[in-house]
């Protein structure tokens, strides 16, 4: 049998909380004799809580005044007797039953500034919420301890208070604030409320905001200057003396004040430069189209990318913007090239190493590499067709594929942000780059020949000179071998004048033919048209004598090119003109003269009957025929059939056209040498059995897959680039069709 002994009964419990009552009891009591130490305390306490106690200071009558150091007395005994915590749990609470005095002055305040948002409002209410906080928060002698407590739960109830639209109304103070004088007052209350620890990032935004406002005001389409200096003198001026008091507040000395600053004025000269760089950014297509007058606005933008990694977002929005305003069918071939040539300049200013424009560069590469005219564009821009191209202050230079060279002293790892073929493909220099876009250069030659055939051909007072400084250019570019045809056809120029003057030596003759060597020169347009009359009696006299001079040579006559002075002898009228052959040989057949009396003695002809007689088109007879009619000199009397006015009245007047349509059938002619690409599209027709059955059996095919199979054709040599001019040109006759890339049969 056991017996359970009550805890509370027991000797050892009673002696514990006897223990710890006569401690609570002696440390209250403190060394005093009887209860005088406690009821000390009693007094300290009590005075202490009427002290804190959080009153209405909205009247007067509540304010009460306190001896200092007896209150600081009462503290020191309270914290002696270590009830401090206790003490502050108490002001705690008493300050939460106070609070709703403060929430209805707030609530009053925010009614008002829905009404009017006006911001005069907002700053009444917080000076006088600061007026609170200074009633009530303890002071500072009385311990770090009261005042943290004071002003977590000051701020916790006050924010909790405030509604959804005071941020922003907050906002809207700060930036009253800006430009004007400040008010120590004001930003002391927001520090004490503590509105700037909570809405730090809300009176920073007020500095960003302001940054960009300026920067688009003064920034925005004014590339002719620099305007990353002005930005940060306006900081200077502006923007800087209004942080000091949400920043700098309590520095001392100016020396202090910076030294605050420092931090917080990286930050915002960050701004600056991220904001103008989205300004140029936004603006580059245009800043690169206005170049060289647009360069400070460049220099900025590389100022402003030293400071802000924002090199993808540049390339992506150029690229963008190639693809929106440039890379498209609505655009000349050579405005593309005008715009990548300014490119390059522009983004090696920005980034010299070449990364940017490595980047931004290979969408319009492969675009101009489709369009079938982007050769000769950049090859008229060579002989002095297209002088935008080319810095006339650059030196010309050999075409360089540069290579990585680890040798050199001075070479340098690619840059952190480069790709894979960062250094495949960049050479130095415009021209360089401009040919780099194909993989060889031959097809550059060719139409080098080409262009330069058409150039010769069309001089006729004998003046070389600038086409063979071209040519010694050409060589720099392109080395002696590839321009040793140019050489044999400017030769022949030359020789082709000596001829001449030698055949009028001996037999004078109104004509002067240029006269080239068949195999040094390129295909000129083929054609088999006959001259009549005398043009034919000139031509065959010229033959002899030429034939006499050089007896191992043969002259055929290519009737097609050149133009005829002709002095047309009317009724009542003499016509002065210079036309081409085909013009003057259809007016030769309407002529009476002595070569063509008994011949052709005809007055009507019908546009057959000239077509068969001048074994030409009849096309391109009825469009030579146009300049006739609109000189007044044929007249349609009835559906293809025409006859001479050997006098001018009415009828011909009707029949006259404004001038404007012949220049328009001019315009049409083909020239007289045939392009590269019409020539390798000749070449490729052998192969079209060979594309036509890969695409009947395979269905759809993208070009490099046509490209590949392609190659086990016999003789097959062609680069994907022609394949691609032979593949365009198939479309344009309606053989093929293509849809992303993919080329299919058209059924």
């Amino acid at each position: 049998m056991s017996t359970v002994t009550d805890p509370a009964n027991s000797e050892v419990y009673k002696a514990t909380v006897r223990e710890k009552w006569d401690h609570a009891l002696h440390r209250m009591n403190g060394d005093q004799p009887g209860i005088s130490g406690l009821m000390s305390f009693t007094e300290a306490w009590t005075l202490a809580q009427k002290f804190l106690w959080p009153r209405d200071i909205r009247h007067v009558s509540d304010k009460l005044f306190f001896d200092q150091a007896v209150l600081k007395d009462a503290f020191q005994l309270i914290a002696k007797s270590r009830m401090l915590w206790i003490l502050v749990e108490c002001f705690v609470q008493d300050l939460r039953k106070q609070f709703h005095i403060v929430i209805e002055e707030v609530e009053g305040f925010m009614r008002e500034y829905e009404a009017t948002t006006n911001v005069e409002v907002i700053k009444n209410m917080i000076i006088r919420l600061a007026e609170w906080w200074k009633a009530w928060a303890p002071v500072q002698e009385l311990g770090s301890l009261l005042l943290t407590t004071f002003n977590t739960e000051f701020q916790t109830h006050l924010f909790s208070a405030l509604s959804p639209s005071f941020p922003g109304a907050f906002k809207r103070l700060c930036e009253s604030t800006v430009g004007s004088e400040q008010d120590p007052q004001l930003w002391m209350a927001f520090d004490v409320i503590g509105l700037l620890d909570r809405y730090e990032n809300l009176v920073a935004s007020v500095c960003y905001e302001q940054i960009d406002n300026r920067t688009h005001e003064t920034c925005a389409g004014v590339w002719n200057e620099q305007m990353l200096p002005g930005l940060r003198g306006w900081m200077a001026d502006q923007i800087v003396p209004w942080m000091i008091l949400p920043y700098a507040r309590a520095a001392k000395t100016q020396e202090e004040a910076k030294n605050m600053l420092s931090g917080i004025g990286t930050r915002f000269d960050y701004h600056v430069c991220k904001s103008l760089c989205d300004l140029r950014t936004s603006e580059i297509f245009d800043i690169i189209v206005d170049y060289p007058d647009s360069s400070p606005a460049l220099m900025d933008l590389k100022e402003c990318l030293l400071r802000v990694d924002m090199r993808g977002e540049l390339v992506s929005t150029l690229r963008r913007l190639n693809c929106k305003r440039l890379l498209h069918p609505g655009a000349d071939t050579k405005d593309i090239i005008t715009q990548y040539v300014s490119m390059i300049r522009c983004l090696r200013i920005i980034d010299p190493p070449g990364v940017l424009l490595h980047k931004v560069a290979d969408p319009v590469r492969r675009y101009l590499r489709e369009r079938p005219d982007t050769i000769r564009s950049i090859v008229a821009s060579l002989v002095g067709e297209g002088g935008d191209f080319i810095d006339e202050n650059e030196p010309p230079q050999p075409l360089q594929m540069q290579v990585e060279d680890y040798s050199d002293p001075n070479w340098e790892p690619d840059p952190i942000d480069a790709g894979a073929e960062f250094r495949t493909n960049k050479p130095s220099d415009i021209i360089s780059t401009l040919v780099s876009i194909y993989d060889s250069k031959d097809l550059f030659v060719k139409e080098l020949q080409i262009l330069l055939a058409q150039r010769l051909l069309a001089i006729t007072d004998g003046k070389f000179e600038k086409e063979r400084r071209n040519i010694e250019i050409l060589k720099v570019r392109f080395g002696e071998a590839p321009l040793q045809v140019c050489e044999v056809m400017l030769r022949d120029m030359t020789d082709s004048r000596r001829t001449d003057q030698h055949v009028q030596a001996h037999r004078p003759t109104i004509l002067h033919p240029t006269i080239i060597s068949k195999h040094f020169w390129p295909a000129l347009q083929a054609s088999k048209m006959k001259m009549p009359g005398q043009f034919k009696e000139i031509m065959e006299e010229y033959s002899k004598e030429f034939a006499a001079f050089k007896q191992d040579k043969k002259l055929r006559f290519l009737s097609q090119l050149g133009t005829v002075d002709l002095s047309i002898e009317l009724s009542d009228r003499t016509i002065d003109v210079t036309v081409p052959p085909l013009e003057a040989a259809i007016i030769e057949l309407f002529s009476d003269n002595e070569w063509t009396i008994g011949v052709f003695d005809k007055d009507k002809w019908s546009v057959d009957e000239l077509s068969k007689e001048l074994n030409v088109d009849a096309t391109a007879v009825r469009k030579a025929l146009e300049t006739w009619i609109d000189r007044g000199v044929l007249s349609e009397t009835e559906s293809n059939v025409f006859k001479l006015l050997e006098e001018a009245n009415g009828e011909a007047t009707s029949q006259s056209r404004p001038v404007a349509s012949r220049h328009a059938v001019i315009e049409e002619q083909t020239p007289i040498v045939s392009s590269v690409q019409l020539q390798e599209a000749e070449q490729m027709r052998v192969y079209w059995k060979f594309i036509e059955g890969m695409l009947t059996n395979l269905g759809v095919l993208p070009l490099d897959r046509i490209q590949t199979m392609l190659k086990f054709a016999p003789n097959y040599t062609r680069t994907i680039e022609q394949l691609g001019v032979f593949m365009e040109a198939a479309r344009r006759e309606g053989l093929v069709t293509v849809n992303n890339g993919m080329w299919k049969l058209n059924k």
